[in-house]
């Protein structure tokens, strides 16, 4: 599982013109799935993204957690972040989750992030998405479920 964070001043995911999440100050989450992802990875990627401490408090410091500034989060299901690039010109996909299952972990994850407190808007699973971010910062982070393991 890799998840790419940005802290945001609003983000909003489009669908066929139409606008399907949209949140204001808050996180939102690009999430790939990856061959091998169990449901401990998932929980533990929500409780870190709800409880990592990237937003300033007011001192100037980054020390408060999306959950302590009542932000809120936009999941968007992303599968290229599972894409391998090391070899050749062409991303290589064959480590990314089946999409079917893949979806599933997705809900979960919404629903684990939910369950945590904080509210979640999403982009839709498969669609063709187009992304709009107003990066705070620019504050961005890289996670991944290897360093739960």
């Amino acid at each position: 599982m890799k998840v790419v964070i940005q802290r945001v001043l609003s983000g909003k995911v489009v669908v066929g013109g139409e606008t399907v999440g949209e949140i204001k100050q808050g996180i939102v989450a690009l999430v790939g799935f990856e061959k091998g992802d169990i449901n401990s990875y998932i929980d533990k990627m929500a409780d870190k993204i709800v409880n990592l401490r990237i937003f300033e408090d007011s001192a100037g410091k980054m020390n408060l957690s999306l959950k302590e500034i009542g932000g809120e989060l936009l999941v968007v299901p992303n599968f290229t972040l599972a894409a391998d690039c090391r070899k050749g010109r062409r991303p290589s996909f064959q480590s990314s989750e089946d999409p079917e299952k893949a979806e599933q972990m997705f809900h979960r994850f919404v629903e684990k992030c939910r369950e945590l407190g904080v509210p979640v808007k999403t982009g839709i699973f498969g669609a063709d998405m187009k992304v709009h971010i107003v990066n705070d910062g620019p504050v961005t982070f890289i996670l991944s479920s290897k360093d739960f393991s």
